[in-house]
């Protein structure tokens, strides 16, 4: 079942009540998760990037904010300009472009750690049949509609993903679902209180802390892959470390599921990553004692540290 266009609010309104949120979650990686490759920041920044595998060359061009895409073998060369790039790039940035009605992700990604252009993680081929196959990989409706369910906004308003109507980035509506009912019950209550209590309209509105801990986890695997994602995947070893969820959920501490080290107990999704080492120790001693003289108990399972008290992470 699909939601309508028009349940969807719009992070604008938002922001109306929640205005503090909406300004921090609207500068995270999330919220600037897909873009255009067209105008691209970090394509603009590098503008000729190129690796090579064998014969086979691949490169990425841009000028006057165009990107075009090429891989050659010395005998042949196919290019394609770019359309959408996936990531801001402080990580990796990926890319789509289309050709002939059909959708193809590019066998290369953009990594800042290399400053240049490498495989696609678990899309390199040692032997590609020929250029066609090396340049990209075809992407099926239903595989289209998960990379943008995850990358934008009211993807879900129809059955056939349509480009023009949904909202590039992770906002608002992206975890918290459609708020146009939401948003009509507390303008209704303002226009009859004079003011928002605040009492209304929660039934409209998906509230993720209220999920158990293995659904919290789930919901975020949802994008991050889940446990049993990547179980069945077959995927192991130092691939498994872009499933957040499968190595939460298989180390020794999540138990039968545990509130204080789920996703959201250290991260903030409405904020940037907090990369200070010392803003995670309160998050630290909610599991562990914190002192060698300290005895492990029920609610503090956790051994201390070794080597200090603070900056753990």
């Amino acid at each position: 079942m699909y939601s309508s266009l028009e349940d969807f609010a719009g992070s604008a309104a938002c922001a109306q009540c929640h205005r503090e949120i909406y300004t921090m979650q609207r500068m995270t990686p999330m919220a600037r998760t897909l873009s255009r490759a067209e105008g691209n920041a970090t394509l603009g920044e590098h503008p000729e990037l190129a690796f090579h595998q064998r014969e086979y060359k691949f490169r990425i061009s841009t000028a006057n904010g165009k990107s075009i895409y090429s891989v050659s073998n010395g005998k042949e060369k196919i290019s394609a300009p770019l359309v959408g790039a996936f990531g801001l790039g402080h990580v990796g940035q990926s890319y789509l472009y289309e050709r002939d009605g059909a959708w193809y992700e590019a066998r290369s990604t953009y990594f800042p750690t290399l400053n240049n252009l490498d495989f696609t993680p678990t899309r390199a081929l040692d032997s590609p049949r020929d250029v066609a196959e090396a340049l990209a990989r075809p992407l099926g409706a239903e595989e289209m509609r998960r990379c943008f369910q995850c990358h934008a906004t009211a993807v879900t308003t129809q059955s056939i993903l349509e480009q023009t109507q949904f909202t590039n980035g992770v906002s608002c509506e992206a975890c918290h679902g459609p708020a146009a009912k939401h948003v009509a019950t507390k303008r209704a209550e303002k226009l009859q209180q004079g003011e928002v209590s605040g009492a209304g309209g929660g039934e409209f509105i998906f509230d993720v802390r209220k999920l158990s801990p293995g659904d919290s986890v789930d919901f975020r695997g949802s994008c991050h892959a889940t446990w049993w994602d990547t179980q069945l995947s077959g995927i192991k070893g130092v691939p498994s470390v872009r499933s957040q969820a499968y190595r939460l959920q298989n180390s020794k501490c999540w138990g039968a599921g545990d509130a204080r080290i789920i996703c959201i107990a250290c991260h903030d999704p409405h904020q940037q990553l907090e990369k200070r080492s010392e803003m995670y120790d309160a998050k630290c001693i909610a599991c562990h004692v914190n002192g060698k003289s300290e005895t492990v108990t029920a609610a503090l399972p956790g051994r201390a540290c070794p080597v200090a008290t603070s900056k753990c992470f």
